[in-house]
């Protein structure tokens, strides 16, 4: 409940990295990739003498409401609607919200939860209450909110209605402008909302918790440091002074990054790469269309939040998290996501690991035994970011104390970690088409090598019964059944989900390829 107390506005996010937005017949909604749009923002209101819930209301002056009739004949599912508001019905329009890890639950009157529905239409994009059937649509009910900007033209209405009932049946004109992206999201470990440049001061409160204090432990005597991925694949700074990468030569210099505490904040570092410049958080979308955004090696004029970095421990590894939500990543996969870094959000359990780093410290601050050390101050230029031999040995953090480090021939690479292969997957239509096949899709982790057990993990991934798992033909795109037995070596696949009633899926059987 604490994400909507500051908030005047949000935008909910499924684990589709779609939006939910109000429909322009004022009565249906659904989701969209399109966060930009108006209709994706909602009004937070909140209820008197009822303070674990709220009331959403869309561009168009309607509350969402937890309808009481079914979305299809015969599924659970019932719709989801934009209604005006009404004495009589009121609890219809009030949404519990209940934190889950890094994202919120919305329970309806009934004990019901807002979902965003996947799969063939006519579920693709449709958003009902109901309650997950199987384990793999659990994040089906599961939201990212976002802080939305409330535009100026907006502020003055907004007060003067709020001057009135705080749940009366008028009908407000909402400015039609495109509103900006996100401002910021809410923080998943905090209860509090990030402002979008908050003081170090007040964030320092804000974060004034055990857990972000064992973060910091990991970077406390630290004074340059090597981040290593759950890939075995290190931070590197690439010699364009720009880029950022993952790379499995962890000896290199440029896998090397310098710690700068931030003044005046026991909870928040910077990283200097060996060309002298910060670890940034940019804004700019690492892929039109996809939600991960780049990570940069900068040196802006003044030193603002985009290169301030949180950590945040999980176990013997650390989470970097911008002052805005999201997390450093390292991306896996196909390329261009093979060895890239972002800054993102994870929606899914198989890209949780994607955002924990080992921190191995290759310097140390060397301490007085007697006076005990004030904040290390920020190193002055790159020539002091140099490998030498009178340095202090590496070590490397596995627990809260110091490990004496191998000589820099451990470095060298090693095979990566046996895990089973990352399966890429679309839903194909009735007809097979793909919606935006040139994207990544859906992944999955699958450690078999057999098409029948990988059918059935799809089958419980989807939450869709009756699935052919088909591959395009590179000659002439035409979808063709896999049988027996996957490539060997765990190689990465894209694949394509048919359903066996549909079109395409009676084709195959008539053709006889099934």
């Amino acid at each position: 409940m604490e994400f909507f107390n500051t908030a005047k506005a949000v935008k909910l996010r499924s684990h589709l990295d779609k939006y939910l937005v109000a429909d322009d017949n004022q009565e249906s909604v659904r989701q969209s990739r399109n966060g930009a749009s108006r209709k994706a923002r909602w009004t937070v209101e909140l209820v008197d003498n009822k303070s674990h819930v709220v009331r959403l209301k869309s561009c168009h002056g309607l509350y969402l409401a937890a309808a009481d009739h079914p979305f299809l004949l015969g599924m659970t599912g019932r719709k989801v609607l934009q209604a005006e508001a009404d004495k009589s019905m009121d609890f219809k329009f009030e949404w519990e919200p209940i934190r889950d890890g890094f994202q919120l639950k919305l329970r309806t009157w009934c004990g019901k939860y807002l979902r965003a529905n996947g799969g063939p239409p006519p579920w693709r994009n449709a958003v009902t209450h109901d309650d997950p059937t199987t384990s793999t649509t659990q994040n089906w009910i599961l939201w990212d909110v976002i802080e939305a900007e409330v535009p100026a033209s907006e502020s003055l209405t907004d007060f003067l209605l709020s001057q009135q009932s705080s749940f009366s049946s008028f009908s407000d004109e909402l400015n039609g402008s495109e509103y900006g992206s996100p401002v910021s999201v809410f923080s998943t470990k905090s209860p509090t909302l990030l402002s979008p440049k908050p003081s170090s001061n007040k964030l320092a409160k804000q974060t004034n918790s055990n857990k972000f204090r064992i973060g910091m432990n990991l970077f406390q005597n630290a004074k340059a440091v090597r981040l290593r991925s759950h890939h075995d694949k290190y931070l590197l700074a690439e010699e364009d002074e720009e880029s950022v990468t993952q790379d499995r030569n962890g000896s290199s210099k440029k896998a090397r990054w310098t710690v700068e505490f931030v003044p005046e904040s026991d909870t928040i570092i910077r990283l200097k790469s060996c060309f002298a410049k910060y670890l940034t958080a940019s804004n700019q979308p690492y892929l039109l269309g996809m939600t991960g955004r780049k990570v940069l090696q900068t040196l802006p004029r003044r030193l603002d939040s985009s290169v301030e970095w949180e950590p945040i421990r999980e176990g013997t590894q650390v989470r970097l998290r911008t002052r805005y939500g999201n997390f450093l990543r390292a991306n896996g996969g196909l390329p261009p996501w093979r060895n890239s870094v972002t800054h993102d959000i994870p929606h899914r359990t198989a890209t949780q690991d994607w955002v924990l780093w080992d921190v191995d410290i290759v310097e140390i601050h060397i301490q007085s035994p007697v006076h005990k050390p004030s904040a290390p101050q920020p190193l002055p230029h790159s020539d002091s970011l140099e490998f030498d031999s009178s340095s202090p040995s590496a070590v490397s953090i596995k627990s809260d104390h110091f490990s004496r480090q191998e000589s820099s021939d451990s470095y060298a690479e090693s095979p990566p970690k046996s895990e089973g292969r990352t399966i890429y997957y679309h839903i194909a239509e009735d007809n097979g088409d793909v919606d935006d096949e040139a994207a990544q899709g859906y992944s999955m982790t699958f450690k078999g090598n057999g098409v029948e057990e990988l059918t059935r993990k799809l089958e419980e991934e989807t939450g869709i019964e009756g699935l052919i798992v088909c591959a395009r033909s590179p000659l002439n795109r035409q979808l063709f059944p896999l049988r027996l037995q996957l490539p060997p070596n765990n190689v990465t696949m894209q694949v394509v989900l048919v359903m066996s009633s549909s079109k395409v899926g009676q084709s195959l059987a008539k053709q006889g390829l099934l």
